[in-house]
């Protein structure tokens, strides 16, 4: 029996399509790349814009045609499970069986019963991780589920439910087992990973649940395990607390890159999304970052064209930008998605203004990009390569900071830590020596005013 398992979107997914194929591989499934010669396909999807659901659609409808070819079982799973829009589109592309995100673990009664339908939520994650994966260098660790925020753009807490947080013993044991395994880079991954152990609630002040370490703790001591890289994501600015940031100091292991979403500029903008801070809060914890971690790579999540949002409300999330000198920023235009908040009572503002305001943002994205990345130029960094990159002769890995480089194959032969030095940067990648830039690799950008 051959499984192909397609996932979309984001790293918690990845983890996921993992303990799904570990679940398919204990009962005897192999694995292929296409759907083609697939006798079970399972599409973990993501819904949280609406360009994955989209991909989804194209995917369900091949695998219609491909079911009418011949006899083949199709999951749909994830996010896009979760909501009404997915069990419509389900029903409508003949999908044998539905799982929402807090589900995995019914996958093999759904296989042997088609037309299971299952998006419970559980209230605990114990007994959830998978098995290490084989030849890797680099992998992902839950470490809680689910999200108590209640911005008005995000259908999250509506796919995954309530926050959960996994027993800090049972994360432990996992990074133990990747480490043996030959794994050199764990990241810690939640939709919210510094509320981690927290009792149920929101803001800065809540408590610790009995028998739960801190967020900072927990940080310490997965750092003390061995593992040459511990990262984490994603951080909520409201919880982004000072022992965090002195946790991150005083471990080596911990990588100084943080991403740390601000969403919007402008206070308006934010009262309306219900981020729960202000633009005042949030440049104040960049201040205590980099107080601390001077080094510290920060990246951020930016969304262009909010319900409501004006030329002013943009121009403050533009010298917002120029406040922070983001390494790295990953931007969007509002997507509606349906059972929102912000759908239900807030007007959408014209495609074309969307646009016109993320281009804007990339320029500015671009330039201050370039100058954060020629600081490295010059200096020696540690760079877990991963594989080839599509230049040829070339390696591609990611510094501790999560820059992008690219190494001659020369230098290193095959994935692994290696220490190199920068030559040269673009906006998007750093090159180390050896490693010619291609022509047009450097970005020029007008100075801004």
């Amino acid at each position: 029996m051959q499984a192909c398992v397609i996932t979309l979107g984001c790293q918690m997914n990845e983890y996921d399509t993992h303990a799904i194929q570990s679940q398919l591989a204990g009962i005897g499934y192999s694995f292929v790349d296409n759907i083609h010669d697939a006798d079970l396909v399972l599409l973990n999807t993501c819904a949280v814009r609406g360009k994955p659901v989209e991909k989804a659609r194209s995917i369900l409808g091949a695998l219609r045609k491909e079911k009418r070819r011949r006899p083949v079982t199709v999951g749909l799973m994830g996010c896009l499970a979760q909501l009404p829009e997915g069990q419509v589109m389900g029903a409508q592309f003949g999908v044998d069986f539905m799982l929402g995100p807090g589900a995995l673990t019914d996958l093999i009664p759904a296989l042997q019963q088609k037309g299971f339908t299952s998006f419970a939520f559980k209230d605990e994650l114990r007994d959830y991780a998978p098995p290490p994966p084989q030849g890797v260098l680099s992998a992902h660790v839950a470490i809680t589920r689910g999200c108590n925020h209640k911005c008005t753009y995000c259908i999250v807490p509506t796919t995954r439910g309530p926050e959960v947080s996994r027993p800090a013993a049972d994360i432990l044991r996992e990074v133990e087992a990747l480490r043996a395994a030959g794994v050199v880079e764990v990241n810690l991954l939640g939709q919210n990973v510094n509320s981690y152990g927290l009792e149920p609630g929101l803001g800065p002040h809540r408590k610790l649940l009995p028998g739960f370490p801190s967020f900072a703790e927990l940080l310490r001591m997965v750092g003390q395990l061995g593992l040459p890289r511990v990262r984490f994501i994603t951080s909520h600015p409201i919880n982004f607390t000072d022992d965090i940031i002195a946790a991150i100091a005083e471990t080596p292991a911990v990588c100084r890159y943080i991403h740390l979403p601000v969403q919007a500029g402008s206070n308006r903008t934010l009262r309306r999304m219900a981020r729960e801070y202000t633009r005042e809060y949030y440049l104040e914890r960049i201040a205590a970052i980099r107080s601390q971690l001077p080094d510290a790579t920060i990246s951020t999540d930016i969304i262009c064209g909010f319900p409501g949002e004006t030329e002013e409300d943009f121009e403050e999330t533009l010298t917002l930008y120029d406040a922070v000198r983001f390494d790295m920023a990953f931007m969007f235009i509002y997507s509606e998605r349906a059972g929102t908040p912000a759908a239900k009572h807030f007007d959408d503002i014209p495609h074309a203004t969307k646009v016109a305001r993320l281009m804007r943002l990339i320029e500015r994205q671009k330039y201050w990009s370039l100058q954060q990345y020629r600081r490295w130029v010059g200096q020696t960094v540690e760079v877990l390569v991963k594989g080839p990159a599509h230049e040829a002769n070339l390696m591609q890995g990611h510094t501790r900071g999560n820059h992008t480089v690219v190494v001659p194959n020369t230098t290193a032969p095959r994935p692994g830590l290696y220490s190199v030095r920068i030559a040269h940067a673009t906006p998007h990648m750093l090159y180390a020596e050896g490693a010619a830039v291609p022509e047009g690799g450097f970005v020029t950008t007008a100075v801004l005013n």
